[in-house]
């Protein structure tokens, strides 16, 4: 996964550095000053993580915690249906060219972030005075993330808001059809809703700015009847947490940190207002 997203992003440079030699401007449709909006879904996938949880009572850390996206099965009714569209791992992203090649834009990427229940992890720390059986001093001793343990998600989800500086390039059109290259970088903060239930307290969901995350996109746009466009991205980059709300107490908290990948297909429009 890693290797194709990183030969991806070098190919669009590559793309972008040679497409003016390639296709005069004068063939494609003019940008500058242009909006658009895309809407589509995202595969998502996610590097191990260390996950440290503090609260009264206990200070322990998770090491290497693997987990795993949830993107809903294909229903018609659920994707398209105005009132259940946001179910599913989504993006959404509204820009602006502000130059010919170069556009700013805002989106949101919907994804979701499940701990793998039941698998074995190293713990560190000590939990005291919870009325639960997992009391006591770790030191790298091995534990099952047991749902009476832990469970822990952003399911509703690991929401990544993000500004973002993206370059454009036309690789060649045929007739009312143009394809173009895309390579850009975002940075933004999450916005999860993480569903937890930890130790023998009460489960918790709700939303909470917890941090932040950088990242690169490369992408493949086919654009015809100038105003409509299908585009194909990857992304990938580095989300870090360290203020994530775990139970109804405020002075419970976890925090982590890892890599994401996403493999996304959306859908567009571009358009002017003036």
């Amino acid at each position: 996964m890693h290797r194709i997203i990183y030969l991806f992003f070098l190919f669009s440079v590559v793309f972008s550095m040679n497409a003016q030699d390639r296709l005069p401007s004068t063939t494609a449709s003019v940008k500058k000053g242009d909006f658009y909006v895309y809407w589509g879904w995202n595969l998502s996938d996610y590097s191990s993580s260390d996950i440290t949880f503090k609260g009264e009572g206990y200070n322990f850390t998770l090491d290497n915690v693997t987990a795993y996206d949830r993107q809903s099965d294909f229903e018609p009714g659920k994707y398209l249906n105005p009132t259940s569209m946001t179910i599913p791992q989504y993006n959404f992203r509204m820009g602006y060219y502000f130059k010919e090649n170069y556009s700013l834009s805002l989106g949101v990427d919907h994804m979701k972030y499940v701990v793998a229940e039941n698998q074995t992890v190293t713990i560190n720390g000590e939990i005291n005075d919870t009325n639960s059986l997992y009391n006591g001093v770790y030191n790298n001793d091995s534990i099952v993330l047991e749902p009476s343990f832990l469970s822990f998600e952003h399911t509703d989800g690991l929401n990544y808001i993000n500004v973002g500086l993206r370059r454009h390039d036309d690789l060649f059109q045929y007739k009312s059809v143009e394809l173009n290259t895309l390579f850009g970088l975002e940075s933004g903060f999450l916005f999860p809703k993480t569903n937890t239930r930890l130790l023998d307290k009460q489960r918790y969901d709700d939303f909470h700015i917890s941090g932040y995350g950088i990242n690169a996109v490369g992408g493949i746009q086919v654009a015809f009847l100038k105003y409509f466009f299908v585009q194909s991205e990857l992304k990938g980059g580095y989300i870090n947490m360290p203020s994530i709300r775990t139970t109804m107490d405020e002075a419970d908290s976890a925090s982590q940190s890892f890599w994401f990948y996403q493999v996304n297909m959306v859908f567009g429009v571009r358009f002017k207002i003036f």
